[in-house]
């Protein structure tokens, strides 16, 4: 029987030795005047399947430019497998957010949702995605060609570790308490393995590595004022305890972890991270922080709210930071908190400072009332909050009081690029392209998939920028 394509391309291996692309520096680059920092929730991580795995992305990702396109002509004419149909609308998918990359152009870039090996030492990933689609010019008209993109090169990038899908050490801890003790709910971040959901960076200028401090082990317990989540009472006004709902052997009013439990589990659910990047000016090197993390999303919750307050701690992680707490201790052993002077908090942050479930816990503290925190970006209603067309018009604004902030097509503003008080800011964005505009196929494309919209087109998050002055 004849191989389907399919076969052929996955048994197919990137040749060449492997890169460590966080080695070079920035000697001699152009002094800039301006930097664009940008998040983006690729959403290169598929949910609800407990086959996914980060060897699956690597292989989509080492399909070159010329498999690409065989399997998109495959699936264009209506002649694919069913398997080919499948992995030509995944490449469909990564050659758009490519895309997205390419017309917006960010010199600092996080991507959120890059699976990863877990400890982030494998580059395979990144590699293979600069290689085969930043690096190869995509259309701003998806599968429909024309208008072609410059291709982008970033020559700093890093992964990091992630809590995501990593178990805890003593194997009789059950987070998700659900009996089952292991991946997804019971990792101390949501995973189907190790890797996944993890986070990545992209830097047109170098990664200072060595003074990089990342707080993936920091305890949840730890965190001054906060407590175990309890499941509610029966006559609890907001969210009243059912039996129905109950995990087997626990009772309205228990702690959602046991102490064991609150002593272990860590407070991000996949790590934080400060990168200081190293820019070069006509007056010599400044150095301006990305503040890097994606907390838990607040909800999903069986029905003690435990990620609506973890999304909440995660975010006022990084208000303990900028204000130099001293319980807060990296993992290298440092205490204490920032100590630079500028930054850029950077990722999908998965809180609404005006909307949703997350808008009273956390999220507020560091975009609203934060002294350090640029206001008029951080703030939905400040004079330079992130905006988009397309957000504006979308149909799915379910009552948010400021729609054309909003950053998912679940409704919500959660993606953020957002510097200090102490830069100078030049303009930001939401790229969402409203029908009509040139790009909407990057994001909307009834052809792809059963819904022809969010991650089956691209994603469900959209890219959002912050450029800043640094000279």
């Amino acid at each position: 029987m004849k191989k389907s394509i399919l076969a052929v391309l996955l048994a197919a291996t990137m040749a060449g030795c492997q890169h460590d692309l966080a080695t070079s520096t920035s000697e001699d680059m152009t002094p800039v005047s301006e930097v664009k920092f940008a998040a983006f929730n690729v959403s290169f991580a598929k949910d609800g399947d407990a086959t996914e795995n980060y060897q699956r992305w690597v292989r989509y990702f080492q399909l070159t430019p010329e498999k690409q396109n065989a399997l998109i002509a495959l699936w264009k004419n209506d002649t694919a497998t069913q398997e080919e149909h499948l992995l030509a609308e995944r490449v469909i998918q990564i050659r758009n957010i490519a895309a997205i990359i390419q017309q917006n152009r960010p010199d600092v870039l996080l991507l959120t949702e890059f699976n990863n090996d877990g400890e982030g030492r494998d580059m395979t990933a990144l590699q293979a995605f600069q290689e085969n689609y930043l690096g190869v010019a995509q259309s701003l008209n998806s599968v429909d060609g024309g208008d072609m993109l410059e291709p982008i090169h970033y020559p700093f990038v890093h992964n990091y570790a992630t809590n995501t899908g990593l178990l805890p050490d003593d194997t009789t801890l059950d987070f998700g308490n659900d009996g089952g003790k292991g991946r997804p709910n019971g990792a101390h971040g949501f995973g189907f393995y190790h890797g996944h959901y993890g986070f990545a960076l992209m830097s047109k200028f170098e990664v200072d590595g060595a003074n990089t401090r990342t707080f993936q082990t920091v305890k949840w317990a730890d965190m001054p004022g906060e407590k175990v989540p309890t499941i509610p009472l029966a006559d609890d006004p907001d969210n009243p305890c059912k039996a129905e709902d109950l995990p087997a052997g626990m009772a309205c009013g228990d702690p959602w972890y046991n102490d064991a439990e609150w002593q272990a589990i860590r407070l991000s659910s996949k790590n934080h991270v400060d990168a200081p990047i190293i820019i070069p000016t006509a007056n010599g090197n400044r150095v301006i922080h990305a503040l890097l993390a994606h907390p838990t999303p607040p909800a999903f919750d069986r029905i003690a709210w435990h990620n609506r307050y973890r999304n909440g701690a995660e975010n006022k992680l990084w208000v303990s930071y900028l204000n130099n707490e001293s319980w807060l201790v990296d993992d290298q052993g440092n205490p204490g908190g920032f100590a630079g002077a500028d930054f850029v908090i950077m990722g999908d942050l998965n809180a609404d400072p005006e909307f949703s479930s997350g808008k009273d816990y956390g999220i507020r503290d560091l975009m609203v009332y934060h002294p350090q925190v640029s206001h008029e970006v951080g703030d939905s209603t400040g004079a330079m909050a992130p905006v988009s067309e397309g957000a504006q018009k979308e149909d799915n604004a379910k009552g948010h009081p400021y729609p054309a902030t909003r950053t998912s097509t679940f409704g919500s503003r959660v993606d953020y690029a957002v510097p200090s008080a102490s830069l100078e800011v030049v303009n930001t964005g939401v790229y969402w392209q409203a029908e009509g505009q040139p790009g909407r196929l990057l994001f909307n494309d009834p052809r792809v998939g059963e819904r022809g919209s969010d991650k089956e087109v691209s994603s469900d998050h959209r890219f959002v920028w912050v450029t800043v002055k640094v000279d």
